[in-house]
């Protein structure tokens, strides 16, 4: 049996996804910035698709700034706000649990001589709104606070964060790249803010995002050339990924949404139920609904993870864009856990092709799996 538990890194492609690409890969191949008739019929497409995405967020088309996925559209939402408002300061505030896109444009700024406030956690994985409040200073530009961590899955609360920010008169940028149809977000509630989409984490295809920016925030775009996405992101238009993203937000419901929730409960329930010395990572409620992530006492994830796989079981040990890297989560650690545990953590991540008997499957083989290892090592 295949089973497929790492939706947090990438998902699986909607059929109705990829047909509604086709024709725009085939007999629609224009560019849409040419003025002849295949030129605007991928305009057409391109604006169709904004529409369609704006509509998701209660915000208004031109909102909409398509990127070439999250990565870059964390990168132009932060240094773009942070290069185009210089006169208003040199401080940014963001979390020690952010994503790694986001840390390094951070640490990138401060080497331009910009000044970072990085957050703490609880031991859920949660920052305290006090805390923010007071580390704005007058000289604060930007607040950059992920809406659901790609590890844990913990949720942060953006309305009340806005509402900070509203009132220090600071831009607020929020990474929803794990939480985009899964979470309602309405922009027209978040103030002066920018949102980061991703496509390919809700069955749509890679290579394809989009920042949403308030018309208020001021920002240099990363990109420049001929001025495509209203002047702010040069580039001719992925017009095929565009219409595949919004085809996967339109097909977006929310008994999706409740029927992971319920998968990833079960799951949840019969692993605390069945193995040992097992601890949940992240808020146990307040948590987007397709991410569980469980320190193993005594075992190593990247074995665990790679034992699993053997048997067609797909996990991962944290974010994909760390899996590489042998320190322990950098997430883990800022929300209190040893090195030890840290290691010994696995991310499941669940999607709407997920069935009920893929977890008694998995539930077997890792139960299976631990005690091999755990034996293996005289972990008692």
């Amino acid at each position: 049996m295949k089973v497929y538990l790492d939706n947090a890194a990438t998902s699986k492609m909607a059929e109705e996804v990829l047909e509604a690409m086709k024709p725009y890969l085939e007999q629609k191949y224009g560019n849409a910035n040419s003025l002849h008739a295949l030129g605007r019929e991928a305009r057409e497409a391109i604006e169709k698709a904004r529409e369609t995405i704006a509509k998701k967020l209660n915000a208004y088309p031109h909102a909409i700034i398509f990127t070439s996925g999250a990565t870059e559209a964390n990168n132009f939402a932060i240094k773009g706000v942070v290069l185009a408002n210089k006169e208003k300061g040199k401080h940014i505030i963001t979390q020690k649990t952010e994503h790694p896109c986001v840390l390094e444009s951070c640490k990138w700024l401060e080497k331009l001589g910009y000044e970072v406030t990085y957050l703490n956690v609880n031991s859920y994985g949660q920052i305290s709104l006090e805390e923010l409040e007071s580390a704005i200073r007058k000289d604060t530009i930007l607040v950059s606070i992920m809406h659901a961590n790609n590890e844990t899955g913990t949720l942060q609360p953006i309305y009340e964060i806005a509402e900070i920010c509203k009132e220090k008169g600071i831009y607020f940028h929020t990474d929803a790249s794990q939480t985009f149809t899964k979470e309602k977000i309405d922009f027209s509630k978040l103030g002066n803010c920018l949102i980061t989409l991703n496509s390919h984490k809700i069955h749509g295809p890679k290579g394809v995002g989009a920042l949403v920016v308030h018309e208020n925030v001021k920002i240099e775009p990363l990109l420049h050339g001929g001025g495509q996405e209203f002047g702010l992101r040069s580039g001719t238009e992925n017009t095929a990924g565009i219409v595949g993203f919004a085809k996967a937000v339109e097909i977006a419901k929310e008994e999706h949404v409740d029927y992971i929730l319920k998968l990833r409960k079960k799951f949840e329930q019969r692993v605390m139920e069945e193995i040992s010395k097992v601890k949940l990572n992240g808020h146990p409620e307040q948590r987007v609904c397709h991410i569980c992530n469980f320190s193993f006492e005594g075992i190593e994830g990247d074995a665990l993870v790679m034992r699993l796989d053997m048997h067609g079981i797909a996990c991962s040990t944290g974010s994909a864009c760390s899996t590489h890297k042998k320190e322990p989560s950098h997430v883990l650690k800022a929300m209190g856990l040893s090195d030890e545990l840290a290691n010994a953590s696995i991310r499941f991540s669940f999607s709407k092709y997920n069935k009920e008997e893929e977890i008694d499957y998995v539930i077997k083989i890792l139960r299976e799996e631990v005690d091999k290892i755990r034996k293996m090592f005289n972990v008692v």
